[in-house]
């Protein structure tokens, strides 16, 4: 389903690889790079742009044919604006996502409470309408059904239904709602159902949005290591042949060679790695929209290259794992209880219980006969990390409900000077034997029983598990469930190892013992306490739908807020190193057949010898020289599909494919030049000739 969703969405945001308006834009800024500012980033294009310049000198100076050297110097230029053109293409189609989500927060106005009061009493304050531009972190502004959300903020009163496809490109409407993981929203979304009191979270210029159109245009992109280590080994390779070209001349005067400027031009250019200097800018820039195209916001383009060489993969088991709606599906009294004592406690101990499964227990309760309303004078307990359980208090203490992980309230009745029944921890066996989660009620210091909380593992889950454990990664499941359960679900979805009963302190734990060890680490989390845990991993996956905190953590965040997409992220970063390095080895491997296009024509007249090398028996000296320096150009246009689109990425070993690049791209990288110049040599004798 990963797969299918991430192609559905990159058909429908990118219909066209490449369409009018992107190709004349692109067009336009090839030209606008030739720029030195702008040329000065890439060493190669700087050296070929530089022969450019030089060619053209020596042709007008009537050092070379006019014809051959104004051949050669247009071909130069050509290289240079394709090389231009590849990034040019890679950051207009990223001005255009930018484009559709500038149109998501125009001319937004928002009702600002005045004195900062939301509502007080059930009363809300009084409001005034201010620009969106205006607002500052802190402000409480209301937005009703219909209306546009002005800015990030987080629900601090209210429920509402909220259409993000402006963001997200999905219609499905979202629920949002205070107090939960699932409060957070994005200026430009529209509530359409309600009405919600939102706390604003961002500076003007610096929202959600504001940072998401920065770096969709490349504005705020940075090199990754892997990028600016191959930069500079390109600059190394570049500078090593400048060297050996420029030292050419000295050594072909003691053995009575005159070596021709043009042909040394030529010959240093096509050495060069022309084609992955080039094509690099395109690559990085094509990944981070990538990423974007499957609905996953990278703040760096580092993001998503570590995404491609993480070597464990945390995973909360909720949502991820499971579809995350556990349902109460049975009460199990202990001997000794009326089975509608334990029915009616559970229910007492949900009622203020906001999650999924606590409203489930309510609605099971209620099912099976209970009809009591909400108590007066109740204090509820809410459910925290660190007690693992929650409940009510009623008639000023005199009655003290809980329900929650079971060593959690046998600790409390313990406390309270009540025995636990020895049939306690066999129940609780039998329900997580069965891959369901126990929850134990108690009142007082008397156990009354077990709910069963029943929750299905997603169809699929395992073959993926299995598609990352082919690329060497382990994935290491996390739940607050008991041992028994989590082992019980953990063998169903095929994970490789799981972490029960975790706090939040644990998975942040996990993770520095995980890097101790070197290994990289990616996690998904949504709310507020895991926080410290993404910002931790060297790839946190915030979801859309969760707490600011969460998103401010995280150096991903995915809009359509699914846990499971950090199996895609996984997919996109690993396509994106693989296609770096399968154009390096293209380009690199050019250079063995332009080498014995070029040399030969260089010292064939003055040392017969040589003619030995022109194993591709090209026409002439002039046509050889031709048809590299074409073959060099065109291939640039050549493979910009490839570095938009990516090398497509099937799950194996590193050796596996290090040795399908080889073959590809390696060999494919000496046979295809040989072929295309013998072509092109063949077209210009073929023209020469008519």
């Amino acid at each position: 389903m990963i797969e299918q969703t991430y192609q559905r969405k990159t058909h429908r945001n990118h219909p066209a690889l490449i369409d009018a308006a992107t190709m004349r834009s692109a067009i336009a800024d090839a030209f606008r790079k030739l720029a030195p500012t702008s040329l000065v980033k890439s060493p190669v294009m700087t050296i070929v742009f530089g022969g450019t310049l030089l060619a053209a000198l020596i042709t007008l100076a009537g050092a070379a044919p006019a014809g051959f050297g104004w051949s050669v110097t247009a071909i130069l230029l050509v290289t240079v604006l394709f090389g231009n053109f590849a990034e040019a293409v890679a950051e207009a189609r990223g001005r255009g996502q930018a484009a559709s989500l500038r149109r998501a927060r125009k001319d937004l106005v928002a009702r600002k409470l005045l004195d900062g009061k939301g509502y007080v009493g059930g009363v809300r304050g009084a409001e005034t309408q201010i620009a969106a531009a205006d607002l500052r972190p802190g402000d409480l502004v209301v937005v009703s059904a219909g209306e546009l959300i002005p800015a990030d903020g987080e629900i601090v009163h209210g429920l509402a239904t909220i259409n993000e496809s402006a963001v997200t490109g999905e219609s499905a409407p979202v629920l949002r709602e205070a107090g939960t993981d699932r409060s957070g929203v994005i200026g430009g979304t529209k509530v359409l159902s309600d009405e919600i009191v939102l706390r604003i979270t961002a500076e003007p210029g610096h929202s959600f949005l504001d940072r998401m159109i920065a770096l969709v245009e490349g504005a705020n992109r940075q090199k990754t290591p892997n990028e600016i280590a191959l930069t500079m080994l390109l600059a190394a390779m570049t500078l090593t042949f400048l060297i050996v070209c420029a030292t050419l001349p000295a050594i072909g005067s003691f053995v009575g060679v005159r070596v021709d400027p043009l042909l040394l031009i030529a010959l240093l250019v096509c050495l060069i790695p022309t084609t992955i200097g080039g094509l690099l800018p395109a690559i990085g820039i094509a990944g981070m929209n990538r990423a974007l195209s499957a609905n996953v916001l990278a703040k760096s383009g580092k993001a998503v290259e570590v995404a491609g060489d993480v070597d464990v993969l945390l995973l909360d088991k909720t949502g991820t794992i499971t579809h995350g709606d556990r349902q109460a599906t049975a009460f199990h009294a202990v001997s000794g209880i009326d089975p509608e004592q334990l029915r009616d406690a559970a229910l007492l101990s949900s009622l203020a219980d906001p999650t999924p499964e606590g409203k489930s227990i309510v609605k099971l309760a209620r099912e099976q006969g209970a009809a009591m309303q909400d108590p007066a004078n109740a204090h509820y307990i809410q459910f925290t990390a660190q007690t693992r359980m929650s409940g009510v208090d009623l008639d000023n203490g005199a009655r003290v409900i809980r329900k929650g992980a079971g060593d959690a309230i046998e600790q409390h009745v313990r406390a309270l000077q009540g025995t636990v029944p020895a049939e306690l921890k066999a129940r609780i066996e039998q329900v997580a034997r069965g891959g369901a989660t126990p929850l134990v009620v108690s009142e007082g210091k008397h156990v009354l029983g077990v709910i069963e909380l029943s929750d299905v593992v997603k169809h699929g889950v395992k073959e993926k598990f299995a598609r990352l454990r082919a690329m060497g990664i382990r994935t290491v499941m996390i739940t607050g469930d008991n041992p028994l359960t989590a082992a019980a679900i953990a063998a169903e979805a095929g994970v490789d190892d799981y972490i029960a009963q975790a706090r939040p302190e644990d998975k942040l734990a996990r993770i520095r013992t995980e890097q101790a060890g070197g290994r990289l680490i990616a996690m998904v989390g949504d709310g507020t306490n895991d926080a410290p845990a993404l910002a931790q991993a060297d790839v946190g996956l915030a979801m859309n739908s969760g707490t600011q905190a969460a998103k401010e953590a995280g150096n991903m965040v995915d809009l359509d807020s699914d846990p499971a997409k950090l199996l895609a992220v996984v997919e996109v970063g690993k396509q994106q190193l693989i296609t770096r390095g399968a154009l390096t080895t293209f380009s690199l491997a050019n250079d063995v057949s332009k080498y014995f296009a070029i040399l030969p024509a260089l010292f064939a007249a003055a040392i017969p010898s040589m003619a030995a090398l022109n194993v591709m028996h090209l026409s002439s000296p002039t046509n050889a020289v031709l048809a590299a320096l074409i073959f060099n150009a065109l291939i640039i246009p050549a493979l910009i599909p490839l570095a938009l689109r990516g090398v497509r990425f099937k799950p194996a070993s590193a050796t596996v494919l290090l040795r399908r690049n080889m073959l590809l791209y390696g060999v494919g990288g000496v046979v295809l030049p040989f072929v295309a110049i013998k072509l092109i040599d063949l077209a210009l004798s073929a023209t020469v000739g008519a």
